[in-house]
């Protein structure tokens, strides 16, 4: 591939605060900042979209209509649903899901790929996958990362984070709730849930099919508590997602 230009998008800023390397030049463009620089070594452009699938998905088109992008990368954070990961660990996107486009029967939300039609009869598969080569490519490069133990002042203990690969579930509403995280884990057998992944992912497979590598640290656990959380781990997390993003950005 002979262009390595690599876009990557975060939602707000303190997820954006330690990805780039450097920069070089600005672009604005639909009231966005696009940041010219580096990641890891390698030319990247950068831009914080803004929370939830609409910014998400207008900045991920901004940037792949301006600038020759062979791939693009969401880093941030995100809730967390399979009841083993806790706070602080990282799960990277193998599959980008839209939970919340489909329809609503009687039986209960049936979700389908966004921008088809979501009635009887039409194909009800759904999910933005990376290529099977990618992913073994980013297992094998996970497998050696190590992180340090989580901060003190974070107060979940002296837990060293993990590293996953799996599905990410995108819907536009912050999950406050252990029903709705319990459902979506079932349903989907998502690892994490936050509002933008899956429609960068519905982007990029317009512009191309091109891979997105969703990195997203987990801030909370999606559960009652979350909105005491939230806060607090933001900042810790986004920076623990950076790591990981540096370590796979030079491999996508």
């Amino acid at each position: 591939m002979t262009n390595r230009l690599l876009g990557v998008i975060s939602a707000m800023p303190e997820e954006l605060t330690h990805l780039a390397d450097d920069s070089r030049g600005r672009t604005d463009v639909g009231g966005l900042s696009y940041l010219q620089g580096h990641i890891a070594g390698r030319q990247a452009v950068f831009v914080e979209c803004g929370m939830g699938k609409v910014n998400a998905g207008v900045a991920a088109a901004l940037m792949l209509d301006r600038f020759p992008c062979s791939a693009l990368m969401f880093c941030g954070v995100a809730g967390g649903l399979d009841p083993a990961l806790g706070v602080g660990d990282i799960v990277v996107g193998t599959r980008n899901i839209q939970y919340d486009y489909g329809a609503e029967q009687e039986d209960g939300f049936k979700t389908y790929q966004p921008g088809k039609p979501p009635l009887p009869g039409f194909d009800d598969s759904h999910g933005y996958d990376l290529p099977t080569d990618l992913v073994e490519r980013l297992r094998g490069i996970i497998d050696g990362v190590s992180l340090d133990p989580l901060p003190s002042a974070v107060g979940v203990g002296s837990r060293t984070p993990l590293v996953r690969l799996g599905p990410i579930a995108t819907g536009d509403a912050f999950v406050n709730s252990e029903r709705t995280r319990n459902r979506l884990h079932g349903t989907y057998g998502a690892l994490a849930c936050e509002m933008e992944g899956g429609a960068v992912a519905q982007v990029a497979e317009r512009f191309g099919n091109l891979p997105l590598v969703n990195v997203r640290c987990l801030s909370d656990l999606a559960g009652a508590a979350s909105h005491i959380d939230f806060g607090a781990f933001l900042p810790v997390a986004a920076k623990y997602a950076s790591q990981v993003a540096h370590r796979l950005a030079p491999h996508i």
